[in-house]
């Protein structure tokens, strides 16, 4: 049974005690929304089709013991010849819970499985704000966590293989 007071209140899962390994979203939230219109009116006249600048981040820190939290930071700007018409900046986070785990599992639900939980609530906060800045909602396109995941993990290991290489040659 839980702790009163700790922010993990049951993360069995329904197991009934089962005390196997666990993760899931304890709860999600907005840390933060900034939503800029700097040429408006003038933007809703613009004709040529804008330029969508879409970046994202993900960031995990630990909070608690078995409690993480995971950060899905997304960037959107739409920009004309004309200037500016509108930049959306979003941190999405999660509270999550972690329990019996090893290191590899856990960095894993962190990076690929807890965003790609993120993303659709993400995604329906990023239409909403520029559907009320006054602009089309931007649909963002789903985006592959897990494979992006893997992409970095490999080129890490690149790195750290070609770092760890002994040098080539006398000096």
């Amino acid at each position: 049974m839980a702790d009163e007071g700790n922010v993990i209140s049951d993360l069995n899962l329904g197991n009934g005690g089962d005390a196997g390994p666990s993760a899931g979203i304890i709860s999600q939230y907005i840390k933060d929304l900034s939503v800029e219109n700097p040429n408006a009116p003038q933007s809703f006249q613009w004709q040529d089709t804008p330029a969508i600048d879409v970046q994202f981040n993900i960031a995990a820190k630990a909070i608690e013991g078995e409690v993480h939290e995971v950060e899905l930071k997304i960037t959107c700007a739409s920009k004309c010849e004309a200037g500016t018409a509108f930049v959306v900046d979003l941190s999405y986070c999660a509270l999550v819970g972690m329990r019996g785990l090893d290191d590899g599992q856990a960095h894993a639900f962190l990076f690929a499985e807890a965003p790609r939980i993120l993303f659709p609530f993400a995604r329906r906060v990023v239409a909403d704000a520029v559907r009320d800045a006054g602009f089309q909602p931007l649909m963002l396109e789903p985006i592959d966590f897990n494979g992006l995941y893997v992409q970095q993990l490999q080129a890490q290991q690149q790195q750290g293989a070609t770092a760890g290489d002994p040098p080539m040659g006398n000096a």
